[in-house]
């Protein structure tokens, strides 16, 4: 009777200490939450660190983990762990990664679980790139403009306008320009477009480029048209027909052009915004560059961004928790400190009026002004875009600007090829 009754006993233990636990492990009620981030510049990892170490502290039933993530491979990463049951709580990416996840049902909307302090200070437009059939699946929080990298003292010797946000060049001004500096070896603009389909398609809003367009039953087809061509035929003809634009980077990255630039061989180098921070760090003693506004079409600086992203798994049992850190590392002034951290522009209207942000060293004056121009990437809520980025635009575009194919076969590959793809995606 009493090894039954130490029997019972031990049983009654045993499912009020699992009653305790908190499916991370602990055994002790106290929530884990684990973060994964894709920071990876040193002053970005510190930033996201400390903010993980100031939560802790102060927050000690609920604790966040860190977790590393990488760039290079997050999508692969991702719906392996969606697949497997082990995606992290909070999840780092960028909004034009979201799409095929948030449909696919893997990510938690968002929509009922953000404070209004959140949602109303970040614009709408913003929000618009997180936001798939009426729910939002990404709190957007960073954003990188393109701009130009300048060699100063080659612009000032050659008597260029300097252009700014409030005067910035046209692409025909853009292309005469490039002309001008060009020769004896040296090129006006050095374009690194290993990853071409991003830039191509984003800088063609400031022409008035759309690529794709929606129906009111919800399909998207693509069609290339006449504003979507300002900017490919632009760079095709400054390599291929100027030679003002430098044809051996064309298959570059943007780390690839900095010893050229640096060594005198480009004047210009069109680069997303946080690349000060390596230029700053690599540049040689004494050389003088600047930041300069990516040139103006019909749309004005109007440019396309995939603003990086903070999203809930839909399978994490501790969605209110996650949110709510969600909003404590988004507070305006934390998010001006990852914003410094990783050399980019905060979302927030409140965090965008740190002074910070509009000093004229390194040209955050010149990007902060660009804020208001940013837009949704054209891609960006459009399923298949991976897909037909990678199997039909990447080399399309590659092969046009490389000179191999013309404008008439490129939109012929965009269009058909492009749209039997994401026809796939619209059954």
């Amino acid at each position: 009777m009493r090894v039954r009754i130490a029997g019972i006993l031990a049983l009654v233990l045993l499912l009020l200490a699992g009653c305790t636990g908190d499916g991370g492990g602990s055994g002790t009620g106290r929530i884990t939450l684990r973060f994964q981030s894709l920071a990876w510049q040193q002053e970005s990892v510190a930033a996201n660190q400390e903010l993980v170490k100031e939560w802790n502290a102060t927050h000690p039933d609920i604790k966040v983990e860190y977790v590393q993530g990488s760039w290079d491979s997050v999508h692969d990463q991702l719906l392996t762990s969606f697949e497997g049951g082990e995606a992290p709580d909070i999840i780092h990416d960028a909004s034009d990664d979201l799409a095929d996840f948030a449909y696919g049902g893997y990510l938690a909307d968002l929509t009922d679980l953000l404070p209004a302090r959140l949602t109303s200070d970040i614009p709408r437009r913003s929000w618009d790139t997180a936001t798939f059939g009426g729910g939002i699946y990404g709190v957007p929080f960073l954003q990188e403009p393109r701009v130009l990298i300048a060699n100063a003292k080659w612009l000032k010797d050659a008597g260029v306008r300097i252009p700014t946000p409030e005067q910035p060049w046209s692409w025909p001004e853009f292309r005469r320009i490039t002309r001008q500096l060009s020769g004896d070896g040296k090129y006006g603009v050095a374009w690194p477009l290993k990853e071409p389909v991003s830039a191509s398609l984003n800088l063609s809003l400031s022409a008035g480029g759309q690529l794709f367009h929606r129906s009111a039953d919800g399909k998207v087809e693509i069609r290339f048209e006449a504003a979507d061509q300002v900017v490919p035929r632009t760079i095709h003809d400054q390599a291929t027909t100027d030679r003002s634009a430098s044809p051996t980077t064309l298959g570059s990255g943007g780390s690839d052009t900095l010893p050229g630039f640096f060594g005198g061989r480009y004047a210009m180098v069109p680069l997303g915004f946080s690349y000060r921070q390596q230029i700053t760090q690599q540049a040689p003693k004494g050389f003088a560059w600047q930041v300069l506004p990516a040139p103006a079409g019909a749309d004005g600086l109007t440019q396309g961004v995939s603003p990086q992203t903070l999203s809930v798994a839909e399978d994490s049992p501790h969605k209110k928790e996650a949110a709510a850190f969600i909003d404590f590392l988004l507070r305006p002034r934390n998010m001006v400190r990852l914003a410094l951290g990783d050399w980019m522009l905060p979302t927030g209207t409140q965090a965008l009026k740190d002074p910070a942000l509009h000093t004229a060293k390194d040209g955050w004056a010149t990007g902060t002004a660009l804020a208001a121009h940013l837009r949704p990437a054209p891609a960006q809520s459009v399923r298949g875009y991976p897909e037909w980025k990678d199997k039909v635009a990447t080399p399309a575009f590659q092969e046009y600007y490389s000179g191999a194919i013309g404008l008439g076969e490129l939109r012929e590959r965009l269009e058909e090829d492009g749209n039997l793809v994401l026809a796939r995606y619209q059954r």
